[in-house]
């Protein structure tokens, strides 16, 4: 299982990501005590500016680790029940039967048949995978709006349901992970943010890791350009964006070489414990937002490398950035990479997002990172 870190191999698909029109990406890929970083294209397409391996970034649904991590915390010191109805603790935002049915195991891995509240709160979106319908008109609307997570709660709750509780597949909703940060603050007293804050980001010593006080990016970072399916051209930067339309399901900000010390230390049982992250990789069926089916825990998912075992991790993507993590089931392995573009596909007639370059040029990228 050993593998060389071959800088040359890594400088040249990272390159190749910018050169396949990615304006600029950057990463970190660790084996053992060897570290890459490594950065390709712009942070300002207007500029020049260069894009550099120790930016901030917004890391979007990444976010779900740290939130699952926390909620584990809070399972090992027996104030929550990972197996108990949601109801028991938020019987107001889910009530009657549902409430009862829906455990908080069923909201951290996307079981729980509660639909995704986004087409409600961004109107001129279509539910997913309907992209066709869609126009980015909702994204300037919203650059600012203050959402009140309740009411997406709401929107989410209401809305037709996408499943049975525990049936699958079961299908990725950030109205779950909302649920999960207001079961944090009913039984921590404290907000979501601040005991994330306190009990995953600085327990694992990460200095860049933080919510966003406000609508901006602290700190160097790149403009974040959104495509949205070739509706947006030339693409538009949203790094300056109000994020409470996801919250702490989607709304931290972090580095590379961040992500990597967390998810090391998360997988070597040093931010829940063994038995934790047992539960965490449990995984079942679940359809991405994309509409792909694949395995998903608490908070993580797989990717199986043929003769290198398992990566665990997640991704994320919000209005122009995209962020993935992902580590060897061993801690050894380790690649983090944040890209500046998101949407990327134009659409076929179908409303099927058609191949890009990019797709290939990341999917190399990631094939170098993971094993040479």
């Amino acid at each position: 299982m050993k593998n060389a870190l071959d800088s040359a191999a890594l400088n040249d698909a990272i390159e190749n990501v910018h050169r396949a029109g990615m304006p600029g990406l950057f990463a970190e890929v660790r084996d053992g005590d060897r570290v890459w970083r490594g950065a390709a294209g712009v942070a300002d397409v207007a500029t020049g500016r260069p894009v550099t391996a120790d930016m901030r970034h917004r890391v979007g649904s990444i976010t779900k680790t740290f939130t699952a991590a926390a909620i584990l915390q809070q399972v090992e010191s027996g104030r929550i029940g990972l197996d108990a109805p949601i109801g028991r603790y938020l019987p107001k935002p889910v009530p009657g039967e549902r409430g009862e049915a829906i455990t908080v195991r069923m909201l951290i891995n996307h079981t729980s048949g509660l639909a995704e509240y986004f087409p409600y709160a961004y109107p001129s979106f279509k539910a997913f995978p309907a992209l066709a319908e869609t126009g980015p008109q909702s994204l300037d609307d919203h650059r600012f709006t203050r959402f009140d997570p309740t009411e997406l709660i709401e929107m989410g709750v209401t809305a037709p349901a996408v499943g049975t509780p525990g049936g699958t597949p079961g299908v990725y909703s950030n109205t779950n992970y909302l649920l999960l940060t207001q079961l944090l603050e009913q039984v921590t007293g404290t907000t979501a943010e601040r005991y994330i804050t306190r009990n995953v980001i600085e327990r694992a010593g990460l200095r860049d890791t933080a919510f966003p006080a406000g609508p901006n990016v602290d700190g160097p970072h790149s403009q974040l350009y959104e495509a949205w399916f070739g509706m947006i051209d030339p693409p538009r930067d949203y790094s300056v964006y109000d994020m409470s339309w996801v919250g702490p399901a989607a709304s931290l900000i972090s580095t590379v070489t961040d992500l990597n010390r967390f998810f090391g230390m998360l997988l070597a049982g040093e931010i829940v414990s063994p038995s934790s992250l047992a539960q965490m990789q449990r995984t079942v069926p679940v359809v991405s937002q994309e509409g792909k089916t694949g395995g998903y825990g608490l908070g993580l998912y797989p990717m199986e490398v043929p003769g290198q075992g398992t990566f665990w991790g997640h991704g994320g993507t919000v209005w122009g950035a995209g962020a993935l993590a992902m580590t060897r089931a061993d801690g050894k392995r380790q690649m983090a990479v944040a890209v500046n573009m998101q949407r990327w596909n134009r659409l076929d007639s179908s409303g099927t997002p058609r191949p890009h370059p990019i797709d290939d040029a990341l999917a190399t990228l990631y094939r170098v990172a993971m094993y040479g």
